[in-house]
């Protein structure tokens, strides 16, 4: 077949998967079909799926076929949407409660007539002015890290601190070794930053352990990145001598660990952070987003105080330093009690949301965590993830596959649902739904 006309086909599938002529979820013709309708090489035609394949528009499954993928946008990313009374959003966590208006009206009030406030309107140390720092540490005892200030480093969410960590810390080319299935963010980061992220398999409530001890034989892994304390999307918490394990590799192999703990403030009872048992070789990487309000931006690190000018210059190359105006309304909710008073309130939030579920969704199987604001469903054998998205998404309801939160390999059929966006009684009708979705694709 003319190398013309082997793209020409590609081009011609590629526009029709993109026009929705072949929609997601249309099984393609078998490789043995195709060549033989388009007149080429069955070596072509397996070049061609090979093709629509990379560019992330079909997938191939062993025994099944070659399926039109569901459209993913952001290169991979979870896809935001705008807030709409017509869509019910389950990709997206905005956890909020019905007195949070209020107080922000009642905080920006106090913020406007405090003495400091024309020293907002100035440039700012670039990882947070020295008694907002220490603001940070205090609260970070809440965690179970007992810091000093000079560690802490104030930054413009989780995502923004896990970014400078790496473009300060790491190389192009470093290997990260990072769970199969982990938060879609450090996707981004790792394409950014030029890494290698290389999946570990799951096993149980945490990482295998045996697995990457043996990628560290074989490779020179230089750091994990890891959720030990509420793993978005499993919702698994680590145990404590799962974290002795996971710093005695570590230290045997030279790994820095990058410990993300967002979610972290949903588990009472938890172990303590990595970044408590091994400082040294440890960067936490947290904010408010979900304890208080994702639109506000305020995040911060915890890392050794030798890396700490590093991390700087990077919040400085990127941000310069967090908004004056963010930083000090999120300081004054820390040291008023405000934010302790929310995360108690969405710990008892998510329950109540995890129970909806639990009776919306009983008879699947679900992996999640009593007291967090997400589910991992897992599709029965003859159903296909990307079906049950557009089935409801065509009912009005947006969820997420696998695809985005999958490194390497091929994504399991399963969907994560975020619940913490909509009203309980939204949330119970939604998730009915999502159950008769199921359903009705299984046969």
């Amino acid at each position: 077949m003319p190398q013309a006309r082997y793209k020409q086909l590609v081009d011609r599938l590629a526009d029709d998967i993109r026009q929705g002529r072949l929609r997601p979820g249309t099984v393609l013709p078998p490789h043995r079909k195709l060549a033989a309708v388009e007149g080429i090489s069955l070596a072509t035609a397996t070049r061609v799926y090979a093709e629509l394949q990379a560019m992330g528009l079909v997938a191939g499954e062993v025994g099944r076929g070659t399926f039109v993928r569901e459209p993913i946008s952001m290169g991979g990313e979870v896809a935001m949407h705008a807030a709409s009374d017509d869509l019910v959003d389950l990709t997206f966590n905005y956890p909020a409660l019905p007195t949070q208006t209020e107080m922000l009206r009642t905080a920006l009030k106090q913020l406007a007539s405090a003495g400091e406030l024309e020293s907002v309107l100035r440039y700012q140390p670039h990882g947070g002015r020295p008694h907002e720092r220490a603001i940070v540490a205090e609260h970070l005892k809440s965690r179970g890290l007992l810091v000093s200030a000079d560690a802490v480093l104030i930054v413009s969410g989780a995502i923004h601190g896990l970014a400078t960590a790496a473009m300060s810390l790491l190389q192009p080319g470093d290997v990260v070794a990072v769970d199969a299935l982990s938060y879609p963010g450090i996707k981004v980061v790792a394409e950014q930053c030029r890494l290698e992220l290389v999946a570990i398999p799951l096993s149980g409530a945490g990482p295998d352990l045996d697995a990457l001890q043996a990628l560290c034989r074989t490779r020179k892994v230089r750091a994990m990145y890891c959720m030990p304390t509420l793993h978005n999307p499993l919702g698994w918490v680590m145990t404590v001598n799962q974290r002795l394990a996971l710093i005695e590799v570590a230290r045997r192999h030279g790994l820095l660990l990058l410990e993300d703990g967002t979610y972290a403030f949903l588990e009472k009872q938890a172990p303590p952070p990595l970044a408590a048992m091994a400082p040294d070789i440890t960067v936490y990487v947290s904010s408010l987003s979900k304890s208080v309000a994702a639109g506000l931006r305020f995040g911060f690190i915890c890392a050794p105080v030798a890396f700490v000018p590093r991390i700087s210059r990077a919040i400085r190359a990127t941000v310069w330093n967090t908004p004056t105006l963010v930083t000090s309304l999120c300081c004054n909710w820390l040291q008023d009690g405000t934010v302790a008073r929310l995360e108690q309130e969405k710990r008892r939030d998510a329950g109540a949301r995890q129970a909806i579920a639990a009776k919306a969704l009983a008879g699947l199987r679900t992996i999640r965590h009593p007291a967090s604001y997400f589910v991992w469903l897992p599709m029965p054998d003859e159903v296909r993830a990307d079906a049950v998205a557009m089935r409801l998404e065509r009912e009005g309801i947006l969820v997420s596959t696998a695809a985005p939160y999958a490194v390497g390999g091929q994504p399991p059929h399963a969907i994560r649902l975020a619940l913490g966006s909509i009203s309980h009684a939204r949330l119970k009708l939604a998730l009915e739904a999502v159950a008769r979705a199921v359903a009705s694709l299984s046969y």
